[in-house]
This record gives C-alpha cells, structure tokens and sequence, in this order.
C-alpha cells in the first residue's frame, strides 16, 4: 500500500494508484531510513545505497526508475513496512506549511486528495502529523 489510510477529516483517501511514488525529485532517506529497508530487503547499507539509492547533492534519495516510479514502487509499495517518513505521511508535507498552494498541485495528480480544503484546516492536520513523529 503506498500510503497509509490517513483521513484527516477527509482530506484524503489513499487510491493507491501510485502517483505519489512517481517524479517529484526523490524521497529522501536518513540513516535509521537506509539501516531500515536495508535489514527488510535482506541487504547491507553500503550495498543499498549503491544501487537503490541516487544522490541529490550529497543526500541519498530512493532511485527512481526510468519510467519516474519510485525503485519500490510495483503496483504496491514493496517496502511498505519500513517506507520513509515522507512517503508515510504523504500527502500531509511540510511543504503545505511554507505554500498551502502545494496542495492543489498535489491534488492535480492524486485523486485521493480533497482540492477543496480551507488553508487553515490544512495546515492544522499538517502540523498534528509533523507533531506525530
């Protein structure tokens, strides 16, 4: 499953049609992220940054495929379990805080996203799943 089912009162129902793995420049992953999948794909960090991971300055970001999916991305998330914290809180970002106009871009390409949402409203369930972690 790409996302959990996170509804914020119903600002959003996961569809899974994958479009949130797909471009966007890479999900970043921290070390506890690499220790993480690496110990659930049965590989060791060295090795996993190597080939499932892409550099965005001197930052690892999950690789993305020729096709611009996410290298876990099959239909399902393959690393579901273990995904990183942007792809768990998807699409409730950060970046909703700084533009609330990323939520209509977002919604542009998800069709679970509910475009229609007052700013403040947003922005408060964004501040509640940040405050979660």
């Amino acid at each position: 499953m790409p996302s959990d089912p996170i509804d914020g009162n119903g600002l959003f129902e996961c569809r899974l049609c994958g479009n949130c793995c797909k471009g966007y420049g890479g999900t970043f992953v921290t070390r506890q992220d690499i220790e993480a999948i690496s110990r659930y794909i049965g590989t060791d960090s060295r090795k996993f940054v190597a080939e499932y991971c892409q550099l965005s300055g001197q930052k690892p970001v999950l690789a993305q495929r020729s096709d611009g999916y996410c290298i876990f991305w099959d239909k399902l998330c393959k690393i579901h379990p273990v995904k990183p914290p942007m792809c768990k809180r998807w699409p409730f970002v950060k970046s909703l805080l700084v533009d609330s106009a990323n939520w209509q871009i977002m919604a542009d390409s998800c069709p679970g996203i509910q475009p229609d949402v007052a700013v403040h409203t947003l922005e408060k369930h964004v501040r509640i799943i940040l405050s979660e972690e």
